[in-house]
């Protein structure tokens, strides 16, 4: 599946983005991102991206990278806005027309097209240049995207305006050791979150 397009937008009413994508075959995916799912994504692709980095600069040079071209991308998104194609609607819905909730999302690098478990393990300059992204939809049913490092920086531009919109506040990532010394990130977020 190669994905053309990206189209999302912060539904009030809902409290959800509705994100979806084109590919070339005028296919076209739907789904619904919570806050929590919105805010993982965010968090854990910055990170990765900054550990790939890591790989041949030290932590705050690829901190800063990172950050680089985060701005770079939102800078090209910017002056791209007044000249870029309308979002072309799908002909075919693999998966539905009506939106499906994302109940999760597991993010992970890459080396030869396989998902890396320990980036400790891996030797410089044998990571690929794309991202793993895992849907967990309901039903146990899962949608895999293996994201240029590019187009993932693309779509995070994209949620992190609709994240500011939404209010949502920053996401923090935070690695925790588990009794058995694997790592788990967990992401909290930087406001007080009331549920009335």
């Amino acid at each position: 599946m190669s994905i053309r397009q990206f189209n999302a937008s912060y539904l009030a009413n809902e409290d959800r983005i509705l994100f979806r994508f084109n590919t070339q075959n005028q296919e076209e995916y739907r789904f619904w991102f919570t806050r929590r799912v919105t805010l993982f994504i965010l968090a854990a692709t910055s990170h990765l991206l900054a550990k790939k980095l890591e790989q041949t600069h030290s932590p705050d040079a690829a901190k800063a990278m990172n950050e680089f071209e985060k701005v770079a991308i939102l800078e090209v998104v910017k002056s791209e806005d007044s000249q870029s194609q309308a979002y072309e609607t799908g002909l075919n819905f693999p998966l539905g027309f009506d939106p499906i909730l994302v109940l999760d999302v597991t993010c992970a690098l890459t080396k030869n097209g396989e998902k890396i478990a320990k980036i400790e393990d891996v030797n410089e300059g044998e990571i690929d240049d794309v991202l793993s992204l895992d849907f967990m939809l309901p039903g146990g049913a899962n949608l895999n995207l293996k994201l240029a490092v590019n187009l993932l920086q693309a779509m995070c531009v994209l949620l992190d305006q609709l994240r500011q919109q939404a209010g949502w506040g920053e996401a923090i990532l935070q690695i925790k050791n588990t009794p058995d010394e694997e790592q788990s990130l967990e992401i909290k977020t930087n406001q007080n979150i009331s549920i009335h």
